[in-house]
């Protein structure tokens, strides 16, 4: 008993001292100005030049107001401390002119970091008129990605708010242990190709108690992906949660151990789905679990699409993305659509081990109905029709 408190008492003194050292830097001592009109991405990165020197664990703290900034890239390749922390008050902001970032990939880029943590902030990268100028049919940049992290570890994001992405909003990729909770993605439905966050080539990452409205994908989940849970969110509106699209290439890495569970889908496109391309590859999707969902007024709930195609180019060849062992369980609610499930599985490689558990979903005030090709497993408690 005796030994467990000294243990206890050096524990929180180790923290108490370790907390003395750390370093903090206030973006304002560097010459940014939080009145959204002078640019401070001098300011930024000059703060982040001294972080990356510090030999101590370092915050960097970007208090209340709005902050204009152009492409930010975060490398702490270089940095003799990797642990950082962005403690963001205020808002920043993005050029008003969408070309300024048009063709970058990232706004904020973070890399090469094992320690990274941003709490609360919000990101308005301003995206309105670069979606008018894609809607109207001009050549116009692809846009780029609000933030992203790449090849970093124990990564946090936590109370964060995108707004207004040029194109994506939150990308992980490459990294290991990443945790995002309480973050709010906002963009109009009609916005394109705003999937709110991405995740690919990344092994255990959660996503928890977040609200994703935009105009693509809630969370799109690529190549790579291994060890993701996603639990408590708000989807809509928005295309729903997507493993995909798989296959793109002819060599590519799976998808495995995904967790979906408790999630809400209000008035989507979709609301879980896997979806690839139909032609060959070395892909796969297995070991996944879409748990407790909400549908409301969604357009299809429950979708393994294997003859994905949103454009006029469509492969003409057979899936080779082998997809096996999901579970689709106490999912309920209302369907925008007749056909609440639909299972569209590759005649080369059929879906092996689907089980749909306490399905039922609803059109019109009657069961949806089911369409199912090349897909084995067992259906059990009240799901109707049946469809394997």
């Amino acid at each position: 008993m005796v030994s467990l408190l000294v243990i206890s008492v050096f524990f929180f003194f180790f923290l108490f001292i370790s907390s003395c050292f750390a370093q903090s830097y206030n973006v304002l001592s560097f010459g940014a100005k939080p009145d959204g009109k002078t640019d401070a991405t001098e300011a930024f990165m000059a703060v982040w030049e001294t972080a990356c020197a510090s030999s101590r664990p370092v915050t960097i703290v970007v208090p209340k107001g709005r902050f204009l900034l152009r492409s930010l890239n975060f490398d702490g390749s270089k940095c003799k401390s990797k642990p950082v922390t962005f403690r963001i008050d205020g808002t920043l902001v993005a050029p008003a002119d969408y070309q300024v970032l048009g063709n970058e990939d990232y706004w904020i880029f973070f890399q090469h970091l094992d320690g990274v943590t941003v709490y609360g902030g919000v990101l308005d990268a301003r995206g309105v008129s670069l979606w008018d100028c894609k809607k109207s049919g001009k050549k116009c940049p692809s846009g780029a990605t609000t933030i992203g992290f790449q090849s970093s570890s124990n990564v946090v994001v936590s109370g964060l708010t995108s707004l207004n992405s040029q194109m994506f909003h939150i990308v992980i990729n490459g990294c290991n242990n990443v945790k995002l909770q309480g973050v709010k993605v906002l963009a109009a439905g009609n916005s394109p190709n705003t999937d709110g966050i991405h995740v690919q080539s990344s092994t255990t990452v959660s996503i928890f108690n977040t609200k994703i409205s935009t105009g693509d994908d809630c969370v799109s989940i690529g190549p790579g992906t291994n060890g993701l849970w996603i639990e408590n969110v708000a989807c809509g509106p928005g295309h729903g949660i997507s493993i995909g699209s798989l296959g793109k290439d002819s060599v590519e890495s799976g998808v495995q151990n995904v967790t979906v569970k408790t999630v809400t889908f209000t008035g989507t496109d979709n609301g879980v789905r896997i979806k690839s391309w139909a032609r060959p590859s070395s892909g796969f999707a297995k070991d996944i679990r879409f748990q407790h969902c909400v549908m409301d007024n969604v357009e299809n709930p429950i979708i393994i699409d294997q003859n994905y195609c949103p454009d006029h180019n469509c492969p003409v060849q057979v899936s080779g993305i082998k997809i096996s062992d999901v579970l689709f369980v106490d999912i309920h609610g209302t369907s925008a659509t007749e056909v609440g499930v639909k299972l569209d599985c590759s005649s080369k490689k059929p879906c092996t081990g689907i089980r749909l558990e306490d399905v039922k979903l609803t059109y019109r005030n009657k069961p949806a109905a089911s369409a199912c090709a090349h897909a084995g497993g067992i259906e059990a408690g009240f799901f109707q029709p049946n469809c394997l």
